[in-house]
């Protein structure tokens, strides 16, 4: 059953002087448990649609449905409420808050969600261990590296127990060994609990472990393979 319907999605930027089809018509569905990679060129547009799918951006046109909730029709304060609760975030830049530890961090969505401390202490507990980095939770961002930064990510993006995560160029700023590490980390997430990820990638490693493999060029689908 799907989780994600993506319907005739369009996005145009300067739409009153030279338009550019960043998202040009695209319809897709995923089902929970996928592991999927979106790949294409840069500017192809593949970002654009993440973040559309995720409720940073706004469509043009379409629709994005997730769980039969249309959330390009939310206000944003709904918006903001909605990606709390169901959305994980895996950015290229890591995006962790440097004053805070790792096991901060990781709580920081937790306390959003007005989780018990005592449950937020345990969830991120359990995480570091998933991620292998139990040693690391009283360490603060910059103390660690790159690898180990997209660990404490991950794990933050599995804080809230979202329905689906979104990763954009999760590796992009990693070497090789921290780059498998982490994707066999995310694969072993993905089959043992089921948790759908959705990357937008250009790493070769990325595609490799995807299942599904959906190629975008000028803003449009141009072939969707599974393995």
């Amino acid at each position: 059953m799907s989780i994600i319907k993506i319907k005739d999605l369009t996005k145009v930027y300067n739409a009153t002087q030279v338009p550019v089809h960043a998202v040009n018509g695209i319809s897709l569905e995923f089902e929970q448990g996928e592991f999927a990679a979106i790949v294409g060129p840069s500017g192809s547009g593949k970002t654009t649609l993440l973040n559309m799918l995720g409720g940073l951006d706004d469509p043009t046109s379409g629709s994005i449905s997730i769980d039969s909730q249309s959330i390009n029709k939310l206000s944003a304060n709904e918006r903001i409420k909605f990606r709390l609760q169901n959305i994980g975030f895996i950015f290229q830049a890591y995006n962790l808050i440097p004053v805070l530890t790792a096991k901060e961090n990781i709580e920081f969505i937790m306390e959003l969600q007005k989780v018990p401390k005592t449950q937020r202490e345990q969830r991120s507990k359990e995480l570091l261990e998933a991620v292998g980095i139990p040693d690391k939770a009283n360490i603060r961002p910059r103390q660690l590296s790159g690898g180990q930064q997209q660990r404490v990510a991950v794990a933050r993006a599995l804080a809230s127990k979202p329905k689906f995560i979104l990763a954009d160029e999760p590796t992009a700023n990693l070497d090789s060994k921290s780059t498998e590490v982490l994707l066999d980390i995310m694969e072993n997430l993905n089959r043992e609990e089921n948790i759908t990820f959705i990357f937008s990638t250009h790493d070769a490693r990325v595609v490799k472990k995807a299942r599904r493999v959906i190629t975008i060029e000028d803003g449009q689908v141009k072939s969707d393979e599974r393995k």
